[in-house]
């Protein structure tokens, strides 16, 4: 897939917007060994309103983290290969795993009967903006297929991506945190 940058704009001393960096993203990471999805971290903020400053650089993290922060935001791009058998093929507790590795193991709910190895519930809403290619969205009833230039709302419920297509696909996800009703726990 095509290389992208991430441009990041501020403001000088003098309160006048600039461009504070335009480049590829730095902070990738594979998940599920090297035939695995490739996360891009592009900018996450900390608390709701977002702190706007002058010059503030990328926000500190060391690691993939599945979610955003309490109260703030996280915005990724993921490019998911086609789906292979080794992740069709994972067991509950291998897919509970892989969601260790980003400090996600409370979202993982897969079990025996799920429809999906990979399947998850976050407490967030989250943006889904398909860029290139097609992915398949699985539900715990049910299933469907976004394509390129589709926008998906998740709102907080288990759900799992699989890239049936046979080719690679890319999409934007921007993640909010959330708070679920009492009956949704």
């Amino acid at each position: 897939m095509e290389t992208f940058k991430r441009i990041v704009t501020g403001h000088d001393s003098e309160g006048k917007a600039i461009i504070l960096s335009s480049e590829i993203p730095s902070r990738t990471y594979m998940v599920g060994g090297p035939n695995g999805a490739k996360f891009h971290e592009i900018w996450n903020t900390k608390q709701t309103p977002a702190l706007i400053d002058k010059v503030s650089g990328d926000p500190e993290e060391t690691a993939l983290i599945l979610g955003p922060p309490k109260q703030g935001t996280r915005i990724r791009v993921i490019d998911f290969p086609p789906e292979s058998d080794e992740i069709r093929n994972l067991t509950a507790a291998q897919g509970a795993e892989h969601f260790k590795t980003m400090k996600g193991e409370h979202a993982s709910k897969a079990d025996e009967n799920a429809p999906h190895p990979l399947m998850h519930k976050t407490e967030t809403i989250d943006y889904g903006i398909v860029l290139e290619g097609e992915l398949t969205l699985i539900v715990d009833r049910g299933e469907t297929i976004a394509k390129a230039g589709d926008i998906i709302i998740q709102r907080g419920t288990n759900h799992a991506w699989s890239n049936k297509s046979g080719k690679m696909c890319r999409v934007v996800f921007i993640l909010i945190d959330g708070q679920f009703e009492e009956n949704l726990r």
